[in-house]
């Protein structure tokens, strides 16, 4: 049984569950840093046990918002790591945190997507960043720099669950702003960055692909071969570079994907560097504003319109507060704005799909009421459930995107 739903048959039988020697004031701390802490699924269930038996749904939910008391006994500096997935895959890492690290103070996060994929797996050493890290050090913000490889392009389904996962294991030891984490990508690292916007953007803040090209995404020879939706890029902003010259991607190849980015209103800055190569010569010149970029975007973690378009339903079919569960056609899209506790949803090629619900978004002491393709078709109150807040947020690990019920709803 799935995490999600043992922690929810928890919260239905919490008045039967008996927690010994729990002083609620004196535990919640610990139980929270435990609960953020774990990376094992086995353990965080047992921690959402014992949180249900001993608070309410209201109290649960302040404490997952104010989140742990983070420690100033933390390794700084450079750091590497390796993250062992369920089938036994490695995926090693390097983080950067600064020498003078605050605790009380949130830090942005940087992923940093290098090039040249097409190599044997990665040895110990973090030598797949070819320049070396100091230059990438910032005493402002954690950077991180995963590991790609043959077996695990930036685009294959194991780094979609791998760099999501390595960004939850660094929130259980260090103080992230969850709302500033970015994506910057160079040459098959810009092209990994397109494949998180188009395929899995709930996370991160913003895209900063630069010297790739989002056409490999579609060619089934490069190991994507996936459909493009461009209304999943209107989720976060884009910041595009890419050289005049480029020998691989020219800014050229680029103009007709451009063009679609006009044409269908995505927030994006594009800039073609005059004969400019497959390099990065220009970045200490670009660098001024690329941080202005960053500053001006950080995410909106409960946005009140939002549209997702997805063509499976096993992955890449949520977008922050809205999944699609069962496709009626291929692709399907959900387009979905919330004014209060009034919900409008276009459904196209959707046969069911869930809302996800926030106390601070929606009043719970009133109906709530979903339209569905003009028509109503849910009018009345929702119960909050532990189970429900606790399951997705030991998925997310996320402060500021916290849901205490879920709306599974079906389109006829």
């Amino acid at each position: 049984m799935k995490i999600s739903k043992l922690i929810k048959h928890f919260a239905l039988s919490a008045a039967l569950l008996y927690v010994s020697g729990f002083l609620v004031a004196a535990e919640n701390p610990a139980l929270i840093k435990q609960f953020w802490a774990t990376t094992s699924d086995a353990e965080r269930l047992q921690v959402a046990q014992q949180l249900v038996s001993i608070a309410d749904v209201d109290t649960l939910y302040e404490w997952l918002k104010q989140g742990p008391e983070y420690s100033a006994d933390v390794p700084t500096g450079q750091q590497e790591s390796i993250r062992i997935s369920d089938d036994g895959m490695r995926f090693p890492y390097v983080y950067l945190i600064p020498e003078e690290y605050d605790p009380s103070r949130k830090y942005p996060v940087e992923f940093m997507l290098h090039g040249g994929v097409s190599r044997p797996e990665w040895e110990p050493g973090g030598g797949w960043w070819r320049r070396g890290f100091d230059s990438l050090k910032q005493e402002d913000r954690i950077i991180v720099v995963p590991a790609s490889w043959v077996e695990a392009f930036w685009w294959h389904e194991n780094q979609a669950v791998n760099l999501p996962a390595i960004l939850n294991i660094l929130k259980g030891t260090y103080n992230i702003d969850e709302n500033r984490v970015t994506m910057t990508g160079i040459s098959d690292g810009g092209t990994g960055a397109y494949f998180f916007a188009f395929k899995q953007p709930t996370p991160w803040a913003a895209f900063l692909p630069y010297i790739g090209h989002p056409g490999v995404l579609r060619n089934p020879q490069s190991g994507g071969g996936y459909r493009l939706y461009f209304e999943n890029l209107m989720a976060k902003p884009l910041y595009i570079v890419n050289g005049e010259n480029d020998r691989l991607y020219p800014s050229s190849s680029l103009q007709p994907f451009i063009d679609v980015l006009i044409d269908t209103g995505v927030d994006h800055i594009w800039k073609v560097i005059p004969e400019g190569g497959h390099n990065t010569n220009w970045l200490p010149e670009e660098a001024p504003l690329i941080e202005q970029f960053k500053r001006d975007n950080p995410r909106d973690p409960l946005p009140d319109s939002i549209k997702w378009v997805a063509d499976r339903t096993d992955k890449f079919q949520r977008n922050m507060w809205i999944r699609i569960d069962e496709l009626s056609q291929t692709p399907g899209l959900l387009e979905i704005s919330r004014s209060g506790n009034e919900i409008e949803v276009i459904a196209r090629g959707i046969g069911e799909f869930t809302l996800l619900l926030n106390p601070e978004e929606v009043d719970f002491s009133r109906a709530i009421r979903v339209n569905v393709n003009g028509e109503t078709k849910f009018e009345e109150k929702v119960d909050q459930d532990s189970g429900t807040l606790l399951s997705w947020a030991a998925r997310d690990l996320d402060r500021s995107m916290l849901f205490t019920a879920e709306l599974n709803l079906s389109v006829e």
